[in-house]
């Protein structure tokens, strides 16, 4: 995957050097002289550029990016990139950085951006989940809002010990993606059996939350 990353601070410089040790094309955009640092992550393409131009979009192939990933410290332009990413060079997938809590709700389609990533938000949501057992734990809005990822962490005395997947009566809109066991990651299947400690892990609209609860007991 071919991915360009706006803004080259110690933020986007860490994602960089995820995503290069994943084998993806990465691509830094800096605009500040003091801040590019191309020995910092050698193996990414650098380019020195505002990434709030066009011109400056068009000339670093943005176009041929099949992700774009807003990381700025600033939400101004980060909102910015998201737009022009999306709206002028219609790439598929646009991730933008929220500084501010504040500005979370401009974060939307509106602006080109698919996935908004808070971290205070995002630690909040590590913080509950580390220490809930048995109630549903949003970790991340995808979709500007249509559903979450959450998580439920079964009670180490459930009475769904021992019995199957397909026993979990579901709402329409809710999928169990993943249980964590132990070191282990599960996918799923019908007669896969639950343990008491699983961690479940769904994607659901966020009207059908309280029917998850519900369905395992809670």
């Amino acid at each position: 995957m071919r991915v360009a990353i706006a803004g080259a601070g110690a933020v986007g410089r860490s994602i960089a050097a995820e995503l290069v040790g994943g084998d993806h094309q990465v691509m830094l955009i800096e605009r500040e002289a003091k801040q590019f640092e191309p020995h910092t992550v050698e193996q990414a393409e650098w380019v020195l550029a505002d990434a709030c131009e066009l011109a400056s979009l068009e000339d670093a192939g943005i176009q041929l990016c099949d992700c774009v990933i807003a990381a700025t410290g600033d939400d101004k332009v980060n909102l910015v990139v998201s737009l022009l990413a999306k709206t002028v060079f219609a790439v598929k997938r646009v991730v933008a950085r929220v500084n501010d809590p504040s500005n979370e709700w401009l974060f939307t389609s509106a602006w080109g951006v698919d996935v908004a990533v808070s971290t205070p938000r995002v630690l909040a949501a590590m913080v509950e989940e580390a220490v809930s057992v048995g109630g549903l734990v949003q970790l991340l809005t995808l979709r500007q809002g249509q559903a979450n990822l959450v998580e439920m962490t079964l009670p180490h005395d459930t009475p769904w010990a021992g019995r199957a997947v397909r026993e979990i009566k579901l709402p329409r809109d809710a999928a169990l993606v993943t249980i964590l066991r132990g070191g282990r990651v599960i996918v799923p299947q019908p007669d896969d059996s639950l343990e008491g400690g699983d961690e479940l892990l769904f994607v659901a609209s966020a009207d059908v939350e309280g029917e998850i609860r519900k369905a395992l007991g809670h």
